[in-house]
């Protein structure tokens, strides 16, 4: 049928994978090969390779091999776990860690230099092969995005009215928030939030919007949800549009990616902490004026 989403036979895994889903992103280890297409996504993406080199091209250019591995949101690029075992983490671009590692990254795509590989590689290790003596989840996120830039994460600073807008999505049940009911909550017209909004976070609303429905239907995919059930959980038209947009994202549909042990976790990064102190001030600022 037009508009299918094409089918990548190639991809399989050779172990069981493990997700450690939250709403914004994931971890995902396991052993896998087969390419996965040109794609784009929102999120950060690292990855680690614990028993071998893994396999990423970006829009244009040759295959690039290394052991760790940082693409850009939003940049083109298609990946191959070349038989390996891996870890593959998204980290939300807006949060503290993930704007502290984006100023680390020079190009679109980035290769991690092997001495900054050996402490998350043996934590990750550690949480395949002892978990149950290894860091918690969300602490071995936060270390694995850490160790790959030097220092301490600086303060993240967004326009108030970007984070109250970002606070309302992350707290709210459902995701049919317009670009008009963004602009009403930031006391702007729809033009100029669009405007402000594309230039703190690098993409369009609505683009933003659909990685947040996406993130949201793979934790009710992750709970045991069908595709269909996901679709209209995270405020998709059906599970054909989800499966069209997991396909645009990721390379790959939902059904031969997202296979495996579900675990949902708390969000590893202060996203949602930073966004709901910072609503907080705005709101009783608003209520003090009025």
């Amino acid at each position: 049928m037009a508009g299918d989403a094409p089918k990548t036979p190639s991809f399989r895994y050779f172990t069981e994978p493990q997700w450690y889903l939250w709403d914004g992103g994931f971890l995902l280890v396991a052993k896998a090969e087969g390419e996965i297409p040109p794609h784009a996504h929102h999120a950060i993406q690292i990855v680690f390779g614990l028993d071998g080199s893994t396999a990423i091209r970006g829009k244009h250019g040759d295959w690039r091999m290394g052991r760790g591995i940082v693409v850009r949101p939003d940049a083109v690029h298609s990946f191959n776990a070349s038989g390996s075992l891996g870890a593959m983490l998204f980290v939300d671009p807006e949060s503290t860690e993930g704007g502290w590692l984006l100023t680390a990254l020079k190009s679109d795509i980035t290769l991690v230099p092997d001495a900054r590989l050996s402490s998350p590689a043996a934590e990750l290790r550690a949480l395949i092969e002892h978990p149950i003596d290894s860091m918690d989840p969300p602490s071995l996120i936060r270390h694995c995005v850490q160790a790959l830039t030097p220092g301490a994460p600086p303060a993240r600073r967004l326009d108030e009215r970007v984070t109250k807008v970002l606070g309302r999505i992350r707290s709210s049940d459902e995701l049919r928030i317009s670009l008009g009911m963004a602009a009403d909550m930031a006391f702007l017209s729809p033009s100029r939030f669009a405007h402000l909004f594309k230039q703190q976070m690098g993409l369009p609303f609505s683009r933003y919007m659909l990685w947040r429905k996406l993130t949201r239907a793979m934790l009710a995919v992750g709970s045991g949800r069908s595709i269909a059930d996901a679709a209209h959980a995270a405020d998709f038209a059906d599970s054909a549009h989800l499966t069209r947009t997991f396909h645009q994202m990721f390379g790959i549909t939902p059904s031969a990616f997202m296979r495996g042990v579900f675990s949902e976790i708390d969000s590893p990064f202060d996203v949602m902490r930073q966004s709901k102190h910072l609503t907080e001030i705005t709101e009783r600022t608003e209520q003090t004026e009025s």
